[in-house]
């Protein structure tokens, strides 16, 4: 499985777990620059949530969490502003999912990161 697979199967499980939750999907890996990348797009209520997917086989390098660099996170945030420029809604958050298939799958969701 190369990279992108993986990040698809990661991203696959948190579209699962979002819908299972009360979530609806409303796009996915909508891109605006070459460095600007929205995962998931989704709608809970009346919040528009932008979720950034990260997906580990173990923790042996790391949690999920620790990949989300100041850089990368400045990324989701301009990407969620264009968004909104073309879908206003006043109400919405960055959420993060990470996901850790190995010894076994575990899901974390911290929400308005």
């Amino acid at each position: 499985m190369n990279k992108k697979q993986f990040g698809n199967l990661g991203e696959e499980i948190a579209v699962k777990y979002l819908q299972d939750n009360g979530y609806s999907i409303l796009a996915r890996n909508v891109h605006y620059s070459r460095f600007c990348e929205l995962d998931i797009i989704a709608q809970y209520k009346s919040i528009t949530v932008f979720v950034e997917v990260k997906t580990r086989k173990n923790n042996d390098f790391g949690t999920p969490f620790e990949a989300i660099t100041k850089k990368k996170y400045e990324n989701i945030k301009k990407g969620a502003l264009y968004y909104l420029s073309e879908h206003p809604n006043k109400n919405y958050r960055i959420d993060v999912i990470g996901i850790t298939l190995k010894p076994e799958l575990k899901i974390e969701h911290l929400q308005d990161i």
